[in-house]
């Protein structure tokens, strides 16, 4: 089943989303209008008499995915997946520094700078990358516009992903839910997120995971999180406590793999702390309840309540939820495409001018963004194809899809369904 649909009156104001079938029978009479595509809005041509439910929003918020549910009752009704872009922004910042560096070299004579860092300006307290600060700004951009469609009551965000010092260092004092229950879950989710839910030793996913110590216990090792792996059970019961050299003598490529990547850092979960308390912070400016929770309960929830691993049920999983009845099967996929570039002239990867830019935006209707629907009469990808369009001045366009591209694509094929707005939308066909 898919999500819900969100209803306005005629007057915009939010009322208690509906079934599918019903949203079907009240545009089908002519009660309703389509008012939006992604997400799926009608709007009422009557005032209704407004007396909604209670409706949650719930945020797992993560450094490549963020989970979005609304929770009515203890039912799920709405769930969607927002892939950020946090990465892409960070290489193009990084190339931009490279073409203009490039072209300072060639364009100007080499001069002495007068003071050391001359110019470097302050950043102020709690500043964040712009990478970073995209995450928060798109995650509140759906928390604003999900409040204009939906009575929301209350927010819940996993404030607390990972305490990265409490898990290097278990002995630390003074945090709250260390003496708890739910401490186990913090490291062991931290573990399957750092070694990508797999067997470290034989990369066996889709089974039972257990926690190994790289150098044994009975050898000295300590329970530091950066001594920690995951193991499938055959390769825990076979590694026993030999030293992790022995084990993987006839390995080494495996070996040398396990070693560098224990050492390594966990830069999402980096991420994601740098990031949880300006989003924290900004939800408090909607004048909403601001539930928290911690990764650990979350997965102290989804475990207890037997729900798959999935960003959108994550989220509907963060904070106090004693019962959950999932009622749609079909999260929206959202990712976030940005509004383009102002660069007019297009570079070589050496930083030299290749060509410029058209002026326009728009041809044969279309701009670069618009979600539009397809029908191709012939050809390798002949069909009906809803995806995101990449125009040009010839009016063969390209489509990009979920699962991949679409091309050529001519305009005269096209119709659209949903206007830029900065990202793509697809939805899941993998039910639960």
């Amino acid at each position: 089943m898919s999500n819900f649909v969100f209803v306005i009156d005629t007057n915009k104001k939010p009322c208690d989303p509906v079934p599918p079938g019903q949203a079907r029978r009240l545009l089908k009479q002519g009660n309703a209008a389509v008012f939006r595509r992604y997400p799926f809005v009608i709007i009422l041509k009557y005032p209704a008499s407004l007396h909604p439910g209670p409706h949650q929003l719930k945020i797992d918020p993560g450094s490549k995915t963020t989970g979005l549910a609304i929770i009515q009752q203890d039912k799920v009704v709405w769930g969607a997946q927002l892939q950020h872009r946090g990465q892409k922004i960070s290489n193009d910042l990084k190339a931009r520094n490279a073409v203009r560096r490039s072209r300072r070299n060639r364009k100007t004579r080499y001069r002495r700078p007068p003071i050391k860092n001359r110019g470097k300006r302050q950043r102020s307290k709690g500043w964040l990358a712009p990478s970073l600060k995209s995450r928060v700004y798109n995650i509140m951009t759906w928390v604003l516009r999900i409040k204009k469609y939906v009575p929301i009551t209350g927010v819940s965000q996993e404030l607390v992903k990972f305490n990265t010092q409490v898990l290097v260092n278990p002995e630390t004092t003074g945090i709250e839910y260390q003496q708890g229950e739910l401490f186990g879950y913090e490291v062991r989710e931290y573990l399957l997120q750092k070694w990508g839910r797999k067997c470290a030793y034989c990369s066996a996913t889709n089974t039972r995971l257990e926690i190994d110590h790289i150098h044994p216990r009975s050898r000295g090792g300590s329970n530091r999180v950066s001594n920690l792996t995951i193991a499938c059970h055959e390769c825990n019961q076979a590694k026993s406590n030999q030293d992790i050299r022995d084990f993987l003598a006839q390995k080494p490529d495996v070996l040398n793999r396990v070693l560098s990547q224990a050492k390594q850092p966990l830069k999402d979960a980096a991420s994601v702390n740098s990031t949880r308390w300006a989003l924290f912070n900004q939800l408090q400016q909607t004048d909403l309840p601001v539930e928290i929770g911690t990764g650990g309960r979350t997965k102290y929830n989804r475990t207890r309540l037997e729900l798959p691993k999935t960003h959108w049920l994550d989220a509907a999983c963060v904070g106090t939820q004693d019962m959950l009845t999932v009622l749609t099967s079909q999260p929206l996929l959202i990712s976030a495409k940005g509004w383009g570039t102002r660069q007019m002239c297009i570079t070589n990867k050496h930083g030299f001018p290749i060509k410029h830019r058209e002026r326009k935006k728009v041809f044969f209707g279309f701009q670069t963004g618009d979600m539009a629907q397809a029908n191709l009469p012939r050809g390798k990808f002949a069909g009906t194809h809803v995806g995101r369009l990449t125009v040009r001045k010839t009016g063969v366009f390209e489509m990009t899809k979920h699962i991949g591209k679409v091309s050529p694509v001519r305009h005269k094929y096209c119709k659209a369904i949903h206007r830029n707005d900065g990202y793509m939308y697809a939805f899941s066909t993998i039910s639960h």
